[in-house]
């Protein structure tokens, strides 16, 4: 019957040699030129154009963005593991392995919507944690990252901050309250990306449900969702 992991993994393979062929393009970009990256894809998806047409495009310009102010490029894998994870499926990965900077891939694509992003994880340190971290990549392609935790929401604002060596020297371990701007629960809901605990967004969408007036409601919708460590969360 053959191996079901094998055959899906086969099927996502070619967004490697897609994504690889746009890179020198990338490269080329100037910092403001790769933001207007951002507007032409949504442009093209009002057209007609599907997620899928542009996802080669859309993770080579997240690859580029990533190397210039985080220094890390995408290896291929991840790149495998983004298209899994657009694809509605689970990706398995070892502790290590990059799943943070993967998801950066499936968000990106599906934020260009403008329907909104939701990345769930299992703590408070954690969503802000990696909407600081990552958000560098979001905000150099001009999206904006909002992050929900408990009794607060913020949205990512590198102006907010008063020592960015720190963060980016720390960033993966040690995330204060830098770079992040308190604002309201619908604010929050409203950013391309919202990151938040698997509680924070289920209550939310309960107290949304017993709410009277329309102008009360947090959330907008649900268009897509990344779950972080979905083993322990479902």
């Amino acid at each position: 019957m053959g191996d079901g992991n094998k055959s899906a993994l086969k099927r996502a393979e070619p967004i490697i040699s897609s994504t690889l062929a746009f890179e020198p393009e990338m490269q080329a970009l100037s910092d403001p030129a790769m933001r207007d990256i951002t507007l032409i894809l949504r442009k093209e998806l009002e057209s007609g154009k599907s997620l899928d047409d542009i996802a080669p495009r859309a993770f080579a310009l997240v690859r580029e963005a990533s190397r210039r102010v985080l220094g890390q490029r995408h290896y291929d894998v991840q790149l495998l593991g983004g298209m899994i994870l657009h694809g509605g499926d689970i990706a398995e990965m070892r502790t290590g392995e990059g799943k943070t900077l993967v998801a950066t891939l499936p968000a990106y694509l599906n934020a260009l919507t403008s329907k909104g992003v939701h990345i769930i994880t299992v703590n408070d340190y954690l969503s802000r944690r990696d909407a600081v971290w990552m958000g560098q990549i979001y905000h150099s392609l001009g999206l904006s990252v909002g992050v929900l935790n408990h009794e607060a929401s913020f949205i990512y604002d590198p102006a907010h901050a008063t020592d960015d060596k720190e963060r980016d020297l720390l960033g993966a371990f040690k995330v204060m309250h830098d770079f992040l701007r308190p604002c309201t629960r619908r604010e929050a809901y409203a950013a391309d990306i919202t990151y938040g605990t698997n509680n924070e967004f289920g209550f939310d969408y309960l107290r949304d449900n017993i709410e009277y007036e329309p102008e009360k409601l947090r959330q907008r919708g649900y268009n897509y969702a990344i779950v972080d460590e979905i083993d322990s969360i479902l």
